[in-house]
């Protein structure tokens, strides 16, 4: 059993000890407060028309997502009824999840290690896809690429949404940032 008093993920350590150093030197900020950090991580599965005609759509895109996420994700539910997509107000209609602290490094370490290298035809995430605040967003075709999800008992593939938020105020320092965590960017 992981002792979980005592037990550091490996980003932490990685971040303390060589990235906030070298991004202090990089930026030259004057307080180690000024130093960008991951804030949180954001998951979104949407399920779409699947989930208007089968509502078991919508609980399987939350069991897959709390495997992934490793906490229980929330079923995001319609704000308004539209009759064009016959949707009803309150119906389930996906998942998401938010990570913070260890949970956090622990899933960007698997995304990045683990998750990517696994897409077919991977050649990199998008350089261009920060806010102008310093948050990343991106988008995978399938969940399946994650190791918690087993292939054989999966009846739906999803497709995912995942934005990084970090105290950076520029998009450049958060570039930098994720290029310290090894993001592949493509440009």
């Amino acid at each position: 059993m992981l002792d979980t008093a005592t037990y550091t993920p490996r980003l932490v350590s990685v971040y303390r000890d060589e990235i906030r150093a070298k991004m202090k030197e990089e930026f030259g900020y004057t307080n180690d407060m000024q130093i960008p950090r991951l804030d949180k991580i954001v998951l979104n599965i949407g399920c779409g028309a699947e989930a208007v005609r089968d509502s078991k759509k919508a609980k399987s895109a939350q069991e897959d997502l709390t495997l992934i996420a490793g906490q229980k994700a929330l079923t995001t539910l319609a704000k308004k009824s539209i009759a064009g997509f016959r949707v009803r107000e309150d119906m389930p209609l996906g998942a998401k999840v938010t990570l913070r602290g260890n949970r956090m490094y622990e899933f960007l370490d698997r995304l990045i290690t683990i998750a990517m290298p696994r897409i077919r035809d991977f050649r990199g995430v998008s350089g261009k896809s920060f806010d102008g605040r310093g948050n990343y967003a991106m988008g995978m075709k399938e969940h399946i690429v994650f190791p918690e999800i087993d292939f054989d008992k999966v009846d739906e593939t999803w497709g995912m949404d995942i934005v990084i938020a970090t105290t950076a105020k520029t998009d450049a320092e958060a570039k930098a940032l994720l290029k310290s965590f090894n993001m592949p960017f493509n440009s």
